[in-house]
């Protein structure tokens, strides 16, 4: 890995803290893979990887909140 690209790196995942890391390691690993795969930018696809995967995780996350708010008030309602 060449040396300025090993600092981006470092320095990203120093950057993000650990409550927004959800999904960044699955979306590094799979983008690292893919931007090998395209032209040998493994670092570049990790990075972008990283910030789709946490996009989706946070997507997740917010559906599945509504999903609890929407089942709360008919369990009240049923009991």
């Amino acid at each position: 890995m060449k040396p300025f690209a090993a600092t981006v790196l470092a320095a990203a995942l120093l950057a993000a803290p650990a409550a927004q890391a959800k999904g960044c390691l699955k979306g590094a690993a799979v983008g690292a893979v893919a931007g090998h795969v395209a032209h040998h930018h493994a670092i570049l696809g990790a990075i972008v990887g990283c910030a789709v995967g946490h996009h989706l995780a946070a997507e997740k996350a917010k559906e599945q909140k509504a999903q609890q708010r929407q089942q709360a008030p008919q369990k009240a309602a049923g009991h």
